[in-house]
């Protein structure tokens, strides 16, 4: 009997493992059922990553605020656009790399653009743009029916123009009036060959290195100065480790609103179009608000210590022919980007 009685036993036990089974295999399909119904919706959901190098106050991180917050209200949960800015998802040519690897989605490049397409260099040509409404025109008639082209090429989409703005001159040695002041200086320069170029001409000693590394290199001494808009500068604190601002207006750099063509073309066409609308219209705001930063800006940095000069423009047009030359003998295109561009100026 108790033989008999232990067999029975485990029979019913393996019933039960086996009726336990099923059931754990329907409950296991059940689920992955509803994730698969579910799952649309949460596919409907992007996150885009929208990376750039401004720090906190900086005309970039009012730019990309503004963006985020119209498209974001806009895309009504379809996607989502985050900004990333002070280099936290990587420097200017980091963000380059990263759009093509598709770990970033959006980055604002401003001058290292030169370095993509030597055409895009067409804006370091010093006192080349004269205010914003003449680069409204070379907008219309150079940017988007000529550069952006070359830099789909290059697999890069630019899906609106922003601002960086007008760059001025700060150091540690002395006021900057004319190009012989910068004789021997130490400058620190974007990532742009013909910056470089540019401040050889005028005499200083240029070089390149990342936004977020300057502060340091002015504070050390690596660098006795650097060139940038009052936005950055404010925003980078370097009136904290430089004595002198000299307004050249050197150069403006407009700002370029740029995702990976190959990206692109995979977002949902409704999507697409909503991020494109919004990044023009954002335009308006980040010229007015630019506009305002500079004055509000150079109050700033006067009232924060620093020696301000207006420099002698002309003296530096002057010493500027040398690297328009240079522009058009090696770019190709080069002069007749030029003439088109200094053509709605005069």
């Amino acid at each position: 009997l108790r033989i008999n009685q232990g067999r029975y036993d485990r029979r019913r036990r393996g019933e039960y493992l086996m009726e336990n089974r099923k059931f754990n295999k329907m409950f296991t399909l059940a689920f992955a059922f509803t994730a698969m119904v579910a799952s649309p919706a949460v596919a409907q959901m992007l996150e885009l990553k929208f990376g750039h190098v401004g720090k906190p106050g900086s005309l970039f991180e009012a730019s990309v605020n503004e963006f985020t917050k119209r498209a974001n209200a806009k895309l009504a949960g379809k996607a989502k656009v985050i900004g990333f800015g002070s280099s936290q998802l990587g420097k200017d040519k980091e963000l380059l790399k990263k759009l093509k690897l598709g770990t970033v989605n959006f980055a604002l490049p401003s001058s290292v653009m030169a370095s993509v397409a030597d055409e895009v260099g067409l804006f370091d040509m010093p006192y080349l743009v004269k205010d914003r409404v003449h680069m409204a025109r070379i907008e219309k008639e150079i940017v988007w029916p000529t550069l952006v082209p070359i830099l789909e090429k290059k697999g890069y989409k630019v899906i609106a123009i922003w601002e960086n703005g007008f760059r001025n001159i700060t150091n540690n040695t002395r006021p900057i009036n004319v190009p012989a002041d910068l004789q021997g200086l130490k400058l620190r320069t974007p990532k742009s060959v013909w910056r470089v170029k540019m401040f050889k001409a005028y005499g200083a000693n240029p070089s390149p290195l990342s936004f977020s590394e300057v502060f340091v290199a002015l504070q050390t001494g690596t660098f006795d100065g650097q060139e940038n808009p009052l936005a950055q500068i404010a925003s980078g604190k370097f009136q904290e480790v430089q004595k002198y601002l000299s307004m050249t207006g050197h150069v403006y750099t407009p700002a370029y609103v740029t995702v990976s063509t190959q990206y692109w073309a995979k977002l949902p066409e409704d999507v697409r179009k909503v991020l494109e609308e919004t990044a023009k219209e954002t335009q308006a705001f980040v010229y007015k608000t630019a506009a305002q930063l500079e004055v509000d800006l150079l109050a700033e940095l006067k009232a924060g210590g620093m020696a301000v000069n207006n420099a002698n423009k002309d003296a530096f047009i002057a010493a500027s022919k040398p690297i328009y030359q240079e522009f058009c003998s090696s770019v190709p295109g080069g002069k007749e980007l030029i003439d088109k561009a200094l053509g709605p100026a005069k």
